[in-house]
């Protein structure tokens, strides 16, 4: 990219933007919400037309775009959208990426939710393999085990890719260069995002001793020209046009935007004892969500919900709640709660409301006779200087709820949140969307709150920090209470599989077993192993078909880039088929050893 200049109109995005991307790079791309980091990535997708500037891609090159709202019209299932643009035969690798996703490629496209749409965007950007990935966002609406099985694929890639994302850890894991887009300025680092924070405070500090310093100077060279200038006035005419240009340099020094203010209102205090559950169970259509589960929430607890998508974790907290009522068991609420929710689907928002009539059409926050007012924590704001805590400008404040990002969306959903007192916080995937700084701050208004957080989210350096107590469930009925977050569950996790297989193996010694059975195994693992007989019956399915198709023996002369294609399939077919044959092998060996 050089020269790369965008304006939308207004104020420059980007002014005289030069960047490379290199064969092989692993690049963070950072910036506050608003800063332009998905718009950067369209510019690099082609999606967007810069005002000014060029860009090159090698020939030979592929370039491929994760979109955050595909466009599926003429594509009657997910499967037949992901799979468009591949050759005939490749469909298995939309199959892998979909089992890795979680997501159904037989699923009609009318009925698909927002979430299953991106996995499907994302499984065909994986299975087109393109030399350059550009990656807005990929792990939201996925949870944990499918962030890890994209974790692994992305660290085994020869791509390079461009990725934005809100998970730390994930960033962490994976890149090797950080892109940080700050008030239409893009600097690059050859460092991964592991080293991001401390290169953003090195700057930001020097850049507040450079305007500190530059402030002194003007306020002497103003000095100067208010106590002499009359009698220098010949002499001194350069000076008098550098102090001219100092304030030019002063003004266009553009202001760092600061954190939102946001604040969490404790109300009364709630009783000690906030949720008492005991013996819970609950199904549906025959799927136990929980069996036997018990927890005792006390005042100041942090407990976090982790496991699969759809294993019933949003289920379990609205049972906990007294919102949904278990098959058995019972569930004692304390005293004098003040609830508040911050759900994942953002169905609090109207998206044909503007910000305005968002807020100050609340019931919640309406001020009686006052139209430009809304109530907050008790006390009455103007809607525009409440927003503006927020981070919106005027110009978004009679825009519609659906022409926001999906951090501002998020933003708007806490500003609403954050109006009321409570003295029980329940989180529904707070984090989607939100840039790194907003989740500190989240972060450190968790920490000063002083009620009660029931929280599920799958931004495993979130856990860590905000979690006191996590309840993994496990699927088919299993729900277990660890403490702490989430690298602490899963040393707990690991230390309770290893003590199981010591006893399963002194047990073994003294009394051989009539049956092997598979408590050496994960759950991912166990579902994994149940999948794999599937997936060999179908690569060998495929692998017949390559071969009858080959054997033609005028296709090599009258196609021969459909014989190359169809060569290259089959050789990675059969690749394919050994490490799944290998996969099952190994899986199989470990469950019989447990």
């Amino acid at each position: 990219m050089n020269g790369i200049s965008l304006t939308f109109g207004g104020d420059p995005i980007f002014d005289g933007l030069d960047l490379v991307v290199q064969p092989g790079d692993r690049v963070a791309l950072v910036g506050r919400n608003g800063s332009g980091k998905s718009t950067l990535m369209k510019v690099m997708a082609g999606l967007v037309e810069p005002d000014q500037g060029d860009i090159v891609v090698p020939p030979g090159v592929s370039v491929g775009y994760m979109e955050q709202d595909p466009d599926m019209k003429g594509f009657s299932t997910l499967g037949d959208f992901a799979s468009s643009g591949l050759e005939p035969g490749e469909a298995y690798k939309v199959e892998r990426a979909g089992e890795g996703l979680k997501f159904d490629p037989n699923r009609p496209v009318e009925t698909a939710s927002g979430g299953e749409r991106r996995r499907a965007a994302l499984a065909k950007l994986m299975a087109e393999a393109p030399e350059l990935m550009l990656l807005d966002e990929p792990t939201n609406h996925l949870d944990i085990e499918a962030i890890a099985w994209l974790e692994a694929e992305l660290s085994a890639t020869r791509a390079a890719y461009v990725l934005i994302s809100h998970d730390r850890a994930f960033l962490r894991a994976l890149t090797r260069a950080t892109l940080w887009i700050d008030r239409g300025m893009v600097r690059r680092q050859e460092k991964g995002f592991e080293a991001f924070e401390a290169w953003r405070d090195k700057i930001w500090e020097e850049e507040d001793m450079q305007r500190h310093k530059l402030d002194r100077k003007i306020k002497a060279e103003a000095r100067w020209a208010v106590e002499g200038i009359s009698a220098r006035r010949k002499r001194n005419q350069g000076r008098v046009r550098a102090l001219q240009d100092l304030r030019q340099d002063r003004a266009s020094m553009i202001k760092r935007q600061g954190a939102a203010a946001m604040d969490f209102a404790s109300g009364p205090k709630s009783g000690r004892k906030v949720m008492d559950a005991k013996g819970l169970a609950k199904g549906y259509d025959g799927k136990p969500i929980v069996t036997d589960f018990s927890i005792t929430v006390q005042r100041g607890d942090r407990v976090a919900f982790v496991g699969p998508n759809g294993v019933g974790k949003t289920t379990l907290i609205k049972m906990l709640m007294g919102e949904v009522a278990p098959d058995s068991g019972t569930v004692t609420l304390g005293t004098n709660l003040l609830p508040a929710v911050f759900d994942q689907s953002r169905a609090q928002l109207d998206p044909e409301m503007s910000l305005w009539d968002s807020l100050t059409g609340d019931p919640e926050m309406r001020v009686s006779g006052k139209a430009d007012q809304v109530m907050v924590r008790g006390n009455p704001k103007h809607v525009v200087g409440y927003l503006k805590e927020f981070l919106f400008d005027e110009r978004q404040v009679r825009a519609p709820v659906r022409s926001l990002s999906g951090g501002e969306k998020a933003r708007l959903l806490l500003a609403k949140l954050m109006a009321r007192e409570s003295n029980l916080l329940v989180l529904d995937e707070p984090t989607n969307d939100l840039d790194v700084e907003t989740l500190d701050l989240l972060q450190e208004l968790l920490d000063d709150y002083d009620g009660t957080v029931l929280l599920v989210s799958h931004d495993r350096d979130f856990l860590d920090r905000v979690a006191t107590t996590t309840v993994a469930m496990e699927g088919n009925g299993r729900a277990v209470v660890y403490a702490g977050g989430w690298s602490d569950y899963r040393a707990q996790r690991g230390a309770d599989e290893a003590e199981k297989q010591a006893k399963s193996k002194a047990k073994a010694e003294k009394v051989k077993p009539v049956k092997a059975e598979k408590e050496g195994l994960s759950f991912t693992e166990k579902h994994r192993l149940e999948a794999l007989p599937g997936i060999i019956e179908r690569l060998g399915a495929e692998i017949a078909k390559l071969e009858e198709f080959l054997m033609d023996p005028e296709l090599f002369t009258k196609e021969p880039v459909k014989f190359q294609k169809a060569t290259d399939a089959l050789v990675e077919r059969h690749t394919a088929l050994s490490d799944a044959e290998e996969e099952w092998l190994a899986l199989e060996e470990k469950a019989e050893v447990g």
